[in-house]
């Protein structure tokens, strides 16, 4: 097509309302247009990265394959547009400041004062501009926070000076806004948007397509009200109801041709969209009749979003398998010795998700303990297989004091230790073994049913490691190691190959899934949960 387009999404009025969403659904719907699409995450909070902020604060920490710890939103732009993202794909205030502190220290600036415009508006340009060495067609490029954050401006003046630099023929900005229904008077308001797009034009950007987040439908006046005082082409005002299903979103926003009324602002010349697999699979997903209840037990499930992508992965096995899937968020600090059968009783699966520390650990522990004495499907992923070790040292192979240095520094079986190399005296950001690794799968396991395959390509999120003094031991009571490295020093997965599932992975296989091509493990693990189901009926 030539020269890379960007689109910028900015949000109004209040948080949470589905900017990540829009730019994801957009996405796919240029890609059924043919188009290479990418996506980039501008998030305003002084952390480096989310690496090392708390999960119930902030959501889960999404890893890209090049070891990006990035924002829970890139998930979704993957999910959506089923293409990996990289460390650039997620830039933060404070790497930005970071970047320009240290050349500044570096004597790059030549002595200059070191001011926010040009310098820190200059970086995040550069950041902006790489996108295209991706080749891509159209780069989708949202700004977290609100329009009015004192945290967003830098951001936002970025990127009015981009559209101008780069040519506003290049650029589009679309403004994500509440339209709130007032029930005491029976009416949507326009007001909040008109006032959100106040701010934005007093900071030199003119929207030229607002995308309204609405829990009723909008009316032909409030869309004529909103296109008069916001400055934007009746058919540029699009309707971005609350649905009940999150893959439903590109069907609902074309409807209003979102993806048509793009291309025209933009000039691009695109064929209509393909979105025959698309409505498939919402086909699918609304007429799913089987059930399953599978247990994700954590220490973070008073935040759903602290475990989105597993969820997702998780709902994504069902829609194959015409299966809806009934999380129940079980907090491990729950579960003790006296109640923990009857508390995990009602499940067919049980999943371990990832975590650090100590909270919560012996609750997880009787988790994978229930689930292998009374074979229900295990699935435990990084800390989850690391349970799953600790529990097998302890009650099969009579190691009773097993457990990890992560939790017990002093204990004299560390059957999960520091990686080779590492220690706990280093910063706590960016030192984990992060992203895409190789693994080598064992023949006649698991594993491999579910691969088919004897080598893949997994993503990585952690520090510690199986301890290789206790694989002599542990093989020997029964535990499979069915995933090491290419050089067989790591242990990357373990297994019972003898049950339909239990298996854990150090891996986190979650942010490979896609609604339309759910990951192998998990549909493995929900194959073998919906067979237990089916059994106990």
């Amino acid at each position: 097509m030539g020269k890379t387009k960007y689109i910028f999404i900015t949000g109004g009025v209040v948080s949470g309302l589905g900017k990540g969403i829009t730019a994801a659904s957009l996405g796919r719907l240029l890609k059924s247009r043919g188009l290479k699409v990418t996506a980039q995450k501008l998030d305003p909070y002084l952390n480096v990265d989310p690496g090392t902020m708390n999960p119930v604060q902030h959501g889960e920490v999404f890893v890209t394959d090049d070891g990006a710890e990035t924002d829970l939103d890139l998930g979704h732009y993957e999910r959506f547009i089923d293409e990996s993202l990289s460390q650039n794909s997620n830039l933060t205030s404070g790497r930005v400041y970071w970047k320009v502190i240290t050349d500044e220290r570096k004597g790059v600036y030549g002595g200059q004062t070191i001011q926010i415009i040009p310098h820190v508006t200059n970086e995040i340009k550069r950041s902006i501009s790489r996108n295209a060495d991706t080749g891509a067609d159209v780069c989708l490029v949202e700004i977290g926070g609100t329009v009015g954050d004192i945290e967003s401006q830098p951001f936002l003046e970025a990127i009015r000076q981009f559209a101008v630099e780069a040519g506003r023929e290049n650029c589009l900005f679309i403004h994500v806004t509440l339209v709130p229904y007032l029930a005491a008077s029976d009416e949507l308001k326009s007001k909040p948007t008109q006032h959100s797009v106040k701010e934005m034009l007093s900071i030199g950007i003119n929207p030229d397509i607002i995308v309204c987040r609405t829990e009723h439908p909008l009316t032909d006046e409030i869309k004529h009200k909103i296109s008069l005082f916001c400055n934007v082409k009746p058919d540029c005002v699009i309707e971005n109801i609350t649905l009940p299903y999150l893959y439903e979103a590109p069907l609902m926003l074309e409807k209003s041709n979102f993806s048509s009324v793009v291309c025209r602002e933009l000039n691009i010349d695109a064929p209509e969209p393909d979105l025959d697999e698309w409505t498939e699979l919402v086909h699918r997903i609304k007429n799913r009749e089987k059930e399953v209840k599978i247990g994700l037990v954590g220490k973070y499930v008073q935040l759903h979003d602290a475990y989105l992508s597993v969820a997702e992965a998780l709902r994504h096995a069902g829609y194959t398998l015409n299966t809806h899937i009934r999380i129940d968020w079980i907090d491990s600090e729950n579960l003790t010795e006296a109640n923990y059968e009857q508390e995990l009783s009602h499940l067919d699966g049980i999943i371990v998700p990832g975590g650090f520390g100590g909270r919560g650990i012996e609750g997880m522990i009787l988790a994978a303990k229930y689930a292998r004495e009374n074979n229900v499907p295990y699935f435990g992923i990084c800390l989850g297989m690391q349970i799953a070790v600790i529990e097998y040292a302890r009650d099969v192979a009579g190691i009773k004091d097993a457990h990890s240095g992560e939790f017990d520094e002093l204990c004299k079986n560390k059957v999960i230790d520091f990686m080779p190399g590492q220690s706990d005296n280093i910063d706590k950001g960016g030192t984990l073994r992060l992203g895409a690794y190789p693994c080598v799968i064992k023949p006649g396991t698991t594993m491999e049913r579910c691969y088919g395959k004897s080598e893949i390509s997994e993503r990585h999120r952690h520090r510690y490691e199986f301890n290789n003094d206790y694989r002599d031991i542990l093989t020997q009571n029964g535990l499979t190691l069915s995933g090491l490295s290419p050089d067989g020093r790591l242990v990357e997965t373990v297994e019972l190959s003898d049950r339909p599932f239990y298996v854990g992975v150090q891996y986190h296989p979650e942010f490979k899934s896609r609604p339309n091509k759910a990951h192998p493990l998990f549909k493995g693990f929900i194959a073998a949960a919906l067979e237990k189901s089916e059994i106990g009926e």
